[in-house]
């Protein structure tokens, strides 16, 4: 069986976790900032972990991350 190819735009958005769950930023941290609240915007700086929903599907665009 072929080697499986890696999806680049979610390698450089993804990464796992120690124990294989997947970690992601949080969107609308990029622009627009002055509408939102200083403390709004401190959680936005923290990463999250992806749902469990999709983490199925972002763990086969990145197989060997």
């Amino acid at each position: 069986m072929p080697k499986m190819k890696t999806h680049r735009g979610a390698a450089k958005r993804f990464n796992k976790t120690g124990n294989g769950l997947i970690k992601r930023a949080k969107a609308f941290a990029s622009h627009i900032l002055g509408d939102k609240s200083p403390k709004r915007k401190r959680g936005l700086r923290k990463s999250t972990l992806v749902s469990s929903v999709e983490q199925k599907n972002v763990s086969k665009m990145i197989p060997y991350k």
